[in-house]
């Protein structure tokens, strides 16, 4: 837990199950980064079945405050980047989580939603 995933790391993966080459793999993931970004800075939304879809939503402008001086900021309008996961990733974190508690090796801070609703 708490590991971030580098574009070497998904290269060596792609390397380890797919067999290509280093290159041809490092290669294929930047190809498949570089298609999922210029989708979405046209505004496309990207799609990927059984992981969730990524997509670009218009913030307009605001009146924000500085939380240190009080002071009125304006807030310009912007686009951000809005990941929704899909339900079949969210159910294996959710039991990837219970696996982990049950074993006894919940990383502290982690809560589990034992919420069935």
């Amino acid at each position: 837990m708490g590991r971030t995933v580098t574009r070497a790391q998904l290269s060596e993966a792609v390397y380890q199950e797919v067999g290509l080459s280093r290159n041809e793999s490092a290669d294929l993931v930047e190809a498949v980064l570089k298609e999922i970004s210029d989708d979405l800075i046209v505004g496309n939304t990207v799609k990927l079945s059984s992981f969730g879809s990524f997509s670009v939503r218009e913030k307009g402008g605001r009146m924000g405050r500085n939380p240190k001086t009080g002071e009125e900021v304006p807030i310009k309008p912007r686009r951000v980047l809005v990941f929704r996961p899909s339900h079949v990733l969210k159910e294996q974190i959710n039991v990837s989580l219970s696996d982990l508690k049950a074993a006894g090796s919940l990383p502290d801070g982690v809560v589990l939603d034992t919420d069935e609703s």
